[in-house]
């Protein structure tokens, strides 16, 4: 009989940043797959709305309160889920985002760039992003000696794309830290690997993406379509397969440390 190499029944997938668009992408096809989702965030409101999406199309999932920056409130949820579901199989780390104040427009001044405004979105994507939630959760999966952590990283985190300096270092310490545990934690049944999406319209972007119509691409969204050999925009389900590869232990069993890149072959575009 064949062995389905996607089939997550009977697994538990935690999603911090799943009521975010292309996190609640991701806990949707791992849903598709069959794993239980926990959606972990901080607004109960979006949360119920993901899980009556998900429910909507057949799989299961709930939500759990909880605040990736928060060790204390990390380990509430943690219990929270394995007094529900018995363990946790895969962690997706799906939080984060930017801050216009650590942002540099066209001629602005690198040197004036706030120190706090850094410090914010390391905390966010890294501390917050990554560091607390794999301790937390990785101290499960140790447990169990088995389990798949998936960072999500960036495109600018391997290029440092304008403007988003703070971000895209604190994306770069993602890619790292995620090759640190990968190493750490490889011979104790943990496999821990990134996703770094290209351009992909979200909540934080689409102004910078698209005019104020919403339609008509900008002239920096012009600009990445003329630099992507796809020429355009990646759409949020089409970080769904590679996500429940990674999640599942049969599809990639042999694959850890490595930051797998959804881009269009922006990356692959030198000139």
């Amino acid at each position: 009989m064949a062995t389905n190499l996607f089939d997550l029944t009977g697994q538990t997938a935690v999603v911090i940043g799943g009521t975010g668009v292309l996190g609640g992408a991701m806990a949707q096809a791992l849903a598709e797959s069959g794993a239980t989702v926990a959606i972990l965030g901080r607004h109960a409101g979006r949360g119920a709305a993901r899980v009556a999406e998900i429910a909507a199309a057949g799989g299961q999932a709930f939500f759990q309160m909880a605040d990736s920056g928060d060790r204390e409130s990390l380990l509430a949820a943690r219990q929270a889920i394995l007094a529900r579901t018995g363990g946790v199989h895969s962690l997706v780390n799906a939080a984060g985002g930017n801050r216009p104040e650590a942002t540099l427009p066209p001629g602005s001044d690198f040197c004036q760039l706030p120190q706090q405004a850094w410090r914010d979105v390391f905390d966010l994507n890294l501390v917050a992003g990554v560091l607390l939630p794999c301790q937390v959760f990785g101290e499960t999966m140790l447990s169990q000696q088995q389990g798949s952590i998936i960072n999500i990283a960036s495109l600018s985190g391997i290029l440092p794309l304008s403007r988003v300096v703070a971000y895209s270092a604190a994306k770069a310490a993602v890619i790292n830290l995620t090759q640190f545990l990968a190493r750490e934690w490889a011979t104790r049944g943990i496999r821990v690997n990134a996703i770094s999406p290209g351009f992909f319209p979200a909540e934080q972007n689409r102004p910078l993406l698209y005019e104020p119509d919403g339609v008509t691409p900008s002239a920096r969204g012009k600009q990445i379509f003329s630099h992507t050999p796809m020429g355009r925009f990646g759409e949020k389900h089409e970080l769904g397969g590679a996500v429940v590869w990674l999640a599942s232990h049969r599809a990639s069993s042999f694959v850890t440390g490595q930051n797998i890149v959804v881009d269009g072959g922006f990356t692959s575009v030198t000139i």
